[in-house]
């Protein structure tokens, strides 16, 4: 029997509403390590690639053919299913169909789209804009119409909690869920209240973002589980982490003039092989010598 397709494994496991926990990647290092720790699924970051990729801050720098690159590269090194961060899909409608087939060739299950004007911001930055609901929903549409495999998921967030209120952003939800999104995504609620309500009053499965340090009450994933949430991200909490290790790393390289494996600070040299694999390719070398 072939392995199930990894969208499919994806819909079963945030269909049942556990509050799946998601860790999200910028490249595909982070993507192997979040698969070593045994997660079920990788977030592709388009705020941690704009950070990481180029140094910038998340306000719509990250283009249609940086993000196939990294999910390509994802693909090639994880067997994960692969959620990628699609901003506003770059563009109307039609574009919104280009990217969904290129991210899906390039190995994505998921695209995540925003109601988002273009460029946009991040969903926990302050002078956020929107599109209309009727374009967003035609964006949805052609999203769906355009994956080849069923399992490829649509996730369509809104960002008008920030913008028009709770009410709005949840008429907004449940008319992209009516156009065909799997998965709908409220950002940045700002209180419990808010949470149980979007888990509460929206039918189809639901992410909750945690943006360490942003808007979103931090609760354990088990506690978004019991209020009915399908997946609960934590997008650049592996960046975060990574941010501080570098610059603990460093910071003692430059005050020391040294660093050591026993110093602690850093994965040793043999990690940092096993986790590239290495032995697989000398496995390789000698093969085709």
């Amino acid at each position: 029997m072939s392995e199930q397709h990894p969208g499919t494994a994806l819909r079963r496991k945030v269909s049942a509403r556990r509050g799946m926990l998601v860790p999200g990647a910028a490249n595909a290092l982070a993507a192997r390590v979040i698969e070593e720790l045994g997660f079920e699924a990788v977030y592709l970051s388009g705020a941690g690639l704009a950070n990481t990729f180029y140094g910038l801050p998340d306000l719509g720098f990250v283009g249609l053919a940086d993000l196939a690159q990294h999910t390509a590269a994802i693909r090639d090194a994880v067997a994960l299913p692969i959620i990628v961060d699609a901003d506003t899909g770059f563009g109307n409608a039609l574009n919104v169909r280009h990217s969904v087939r290129t991210l899906e060739r390039a190995g994505a299950n998921a695209i995540q789209l925003e109601d988002q004007a273009s460029p946009k911001k991040c969903g926990h930055f302050e002078g956020k804009s929107l599109v209309s609901s009727q374009e967003m929903v035609g964006k949805v549409k052609a999203a769906v119409d355009a994956r080849l495999h069923p399992d490829f998921l649509v996730i369509a967030r809104t960002d008008a909690a920030a913008v028009e209120g709770l009410d709005a952003a949840l008429a907004r939800a449940a008319a992209f869920a009516e156009a065909g999104a799997d998965i709908t995504f409220v950002e940045a609620p700002e209180n419990v209240q808010a949470l149980q309500r979007i888990a509460r009053e929206l039918a189809c499965p639901q992410v909750v973002n945690v943006v360490i340090g942003g808007k979103t009450p931090t609760l354990d994933a088990a506690e978004f589980g019991a209020m009915g949430f399908g997946l609960v991200l934590y997008a650049n909490a592996a960046l975060q982490g990574a941010v501080r290790g570098m610059t603990q790393a460093l910071t003692g390289l430059r005050d020391s003039g040294r660093l050591d494996e026993s110093a602690g600070l850093v994965a040793t040299f043999a990690e940092r092989q096993a986790l590239v694999r290495k032995d697989a390719f000398d496995a390789l070398e000698r093969r085709y010598a």
